[in-house]
């Protein structure tokens, strides 16, 4: 998947620099056109003419060295790359980046690119933990670039722990698995709910659930990955939005409603990884509830079923839902396909290790309108998501050709 792919290398200043003199061979070997970019810095460890004869081609050092007078040189260069990739990544270039400035060949390239931005951070494993490298990476993960984990393990400082730069192989072989997805899911406009819902008591008390929503936004995710345009429609959670998708917040299982019945109709396929509340308190006050002697009842009346509703209202779409259970999950699942209008149910137990909220993992069973149904062993959520969209995206095929 490396053939012809246009890398643009940006090397900083660290130790590390001989792992990108070494990662540059190998994607020079597979296929890639490779063009380095180096910090003044960078160049105290390894020299130029390195990089120019592992890469065969020259090697940009200075903002202000045009080699073509009819071009400009970090602009060309951005337009050029289809991956951008900074390895090894300093916390002085991650903190450039992270506040906008453009102060030698390398920030200020990646500052004019539209491509996209991977970071292969490098450094000592205290300067790796510091809070101010930490919100750096978190305010780049929010412009959407992408970052490749350092390892754990002996460092050029003498301290043990994380922060050695990735492996050469390691770098490629997550490249290779980004984009060697085929996008099956171009042209599609897929929306997606998560996490939960907060139902006002007053201005202090609510009622939710345990939901974290991580199901959802790894489907948000994996839906982009593989072409789609991606709506996702989130209840309060702590997970940052995933790049390249359009994020609605809402707080209410009334305001998910209103914001998923506004976009059903464009959409290709709805898939609702929500846990949305089934009842709300009847009245809520604008005040704070004094607390008083004796019980306190409140009186709860039904929310909106958002999944039964765009189920029954569907036309092209394929409609896909999720039954989080503790008991009977294949009977309910397959109650609420019928009732609900689906054409995919996955069910889970929320009680069985490894699938219930907020893990990383999940356990599912996929039941689909046809009685078929396959069962799932624990895998990552981003694997459950991958698959379920794979289900997903067969059935909506079968929808247009009806």
């Amino acid at each position: 998947m490396m053939l012809n792919k246009k890398i643009l290398l940006c090397v900083t200043g660290g130790i590390a620099v001989f792992k990108a003199a070494a990662l540059t061979s190998k994607l020079t070997q597979l296929g890639a056109s490779v063009k380095v970019i180096m910090t003044d810095s960078a160049k105290q460890f390894v020299t130029p003419l390195t990089f120019q004869a592992l890469s065969r081609n020259p090697v940009y050092t200075d903002t202000f060295d045009e080699k073509d007078s009819e071009k400009i040189a970090h602009i060309d260069l951005a337009d050029w790359a289809d991956v951008v990739l900074v390895a090894p990544a300093t916390a002085n270039s991650i903190g450039k980046l992270a506040n906008g400035i453009a102060d030698d060949m390398v920030s200020t390239t990646i500052l004019a690119t539209t491509s996209d931005v991977w970071i292969a951070p490098a450094m000592n494993v205290h300067m790796y933990a510091h809070p101010a490298v930490q919100k750096n990476m978190d305010t780049l993960k929010a412009f959407g670039y992408r970052f490749i984990e350092p390892g754990i393990g002996q460092l050029a400082c003498g301290y043990e722990g994380k922060g050695r730069l990735a492996e050469p192989e390691d770098i490629i072989s997550i490249l290779e698995n980004e984009y060697n997805q085929t996008k099956v899911l171009k042209d599609l406009h897929i929306v997606v709910t998560a996490g939960p819902t907060e139902e006002k008591i007053d201005p202090v008390r609510y009622f939710t659930n345990r939901s974290s929503g991580k199901m959802g936004y790894a489907v948000a995710e994996e839906a982009r990955k593989l072409g789609a345009k991606v709506t996702l429609i989130s209840g309060p959670t702590n997970i940052q939005n995933p790049s390249g998708v359009e994020v609605i917040h809402v707080k209410s299982a009334q305001e998910m409603y209103e914001a998923a019945n506004s976009v059903f109709n464009e959409c290709s396929i709805y898939i609702s990884a929500a846990a949305v509340a089934d009842y709300r308190p009847k009245t809520t006050s604008e005040q704070k509830i004094k607390k008083q002697n004796g019980e306190w009842a409140i009186e709860m009346e039904r929310t909106t079923d958002i999944l039964a509703t765009l189920g029954n209202k569907k036309d092209k779409q394929t409609v896909v839902g999720f039954a989080a259970e503790s008991e009977n999950v294949e009977q309910y699942a397959l109650k609420k396909i019928e009732k609900k209008n689906l054409d995919m149910i996955v069910a889970n137990n929320i009680t069985s290790e490894g699938a219930g909220f907020g893990v990383d993992t999940n356990i599912v069973s996929i039941y689909k309108k046809d009685g078929s149904k396959e069962d799932l062993p624990m895998m990552s959520k981003n694997e459950v998501a991958k698959t379920i969209l794979h289900h997903a995206h067969s059935l909506h095929v079968r929808n247009e050709q009806k």
